[in-house]
């Protein structure tokens, strides 16, 4: 059973720093892309960033470009989400997803790539 457990979310002041922690059991994490993604309340899932299998291709959302950062340690099953700068529309339920097909990163932005998710951890920037 494939299981994404995050971790790190909270409450952030603006230009604050917040990182996330999403760690994956019962899939080999190596084979797979990982992606971030956000939704706000009344607001559709949106895509935030993405990292390829072994890490060595990331993108982001324009939004957070610049601002945010994916990695992942392969050795630890777990892909990061380091936030800096944080602004008050950066507040939302975060999630990471793990990609359908192995060895892809095709459409990373789009939610229907994405087999797995975890269950959402809320981040709440302050003005």
């Amino acid at each position: 059973q494939v299981q994404l457990v995050e971790s790190g979310g909270g409450l952030a002041q603006a230009g604050g720093s917040l990182t996330l922690s999403c760690e994956v059991f019962g899939r080999t994490f190596s084979s797979y892309a990982m992606g971030w993604f956000r939704q706000a309340p009344g607001k559709e899932r949106e895509f935030v960033a993405a990292i390829n299998w072994i890490g060595r291709r990331t993108y982001y959302a324009d939004s957070v470009k610049g601002r945010f950062t994916i990695s992942r340690d392969n050795a630890k099953n777990t892909v990061y989400l380091q936030m800096n700068s944080l602004k008050p529309e950066d507040t939302a339920e975060y999630y990471c997803a793990t990609q359908t097909k192995v060895f892809s990163f095709a459409r990373f932005s789009d939610v229907d790539e994405y087999a797995y998710w975890g269950q959402g951890t809320q981040v709440t920037v302050s003005s």
